[in-house]
């Protein structure tokens, strides 16, 4: 989640990496079949996961497509301007950490590998990175109220009470699902990468604001905080709950529910 600001060499299309990563994606979604088929995990976690990851891989190429208005090539040439999920797989993040929280808590979160953005390629290069940055949360929050409003507008009165009444999802016709797990998945997308942590989006905020002397030490802190949103998430769940429920109090006006 968020761009990386530097450039990181990428394999090239077609590499012994990407029918690697394809054929463990296959072999993940096999397996997922598999259990949902034995009834291990509920259809809507997996419903989840197949929202989730477009989601999160459409954040991505949102960054590197304005990095590259604004500049920076470098996603482009790392051929990360695409929406085939094979090259912004990260196999942790996108793959098997999903797969866990389905099979063990019913839910799934995950992050595909950071676009790759050189900040000294943009034109005006703070500035330029907050608009990088806050990009991908916006196309988040723009999915989420496309998402809201289609299942407000298509959604039969009669489906949405039912839903209403018994609280299961799993009541709801397959494509309502989806609209309404995708727009859930865009919110949570969205107010999470929004939170100042490096290396998410929100951190380059944050980082604008810093006086210019300041910058070298924090960039030399910058690595050691990549465990910060994990904290947040594994040790503080209600805080992030907290930060969450505003956000999807005000989506859930757009579904008429």
């Amino acid at each position: 989640m968020g761009f990386n600001g530097a450039y990181l060499p990428q394999q090239p299309p077609g590499s012994n990496h990407d029918r690697n990563v394809a054929l463990i994606l296959a072999a993940a979604i096999i397996v997922l079949v598999v259990l949902l088929r034995l009834h291990k995990i509920p259809e809507t976690a997996v419903l989840f996961f197949v929202v989730l990851i477009p989601s999160i891989i459409i954040h991505e190429v949102t960054h590197g497509a304005v990095a590259l208005a604004l500049g920076d090539d470098t996603a482009k040439r790392a051929g990360r301007l695409t929406l085939n999920p094979i090259p912004h797989v990260d196999i942790l993040g996108t793959v098997i950490l999903p797969a866990i929280l389905i099979m063990t808590a019913g839910v799934a979160f995950g992050w595909a590998k950071p676009v790759p953005v050189s900040v000294d390629k943009l034109r005006n290069p703070r500035n330029d990175a907050v608009i990088v940055s806050v990009a991908g949360p916006l196309v988040n929050v723009l999915l989420a109220v496309v998402c809201g409003l289609l299942f407000s507008l298509l959604t039969p009165h009669l489906d949405k009470l039912y839903f209403l009444a018994s609280g299961n999802l799993s009541v709801l016709p397959v494509v309502y699902q989806l609209l309404f797990l995708a727009g859930f998945a865009n919110v949570l997308l969205a107010v999470f990468n929004i939170l100042p942590l490096p290396p998410l989006d929100g951190s380059a905020i944050l980082e604008r604001f810093l006086p210019d002397d300041w910058l070298p030490s924090y960039y030399r802190m910058r690595p050691f905080m990549l465990v910060l949103p994990l904290i947040v998430v594994l040790l503080l769940p209600g805080v992030l709950f907290s930060i969450f429920n505003p956000a999807l109090s005000l989506w859930q006006r757009l579904l008429g529910i």
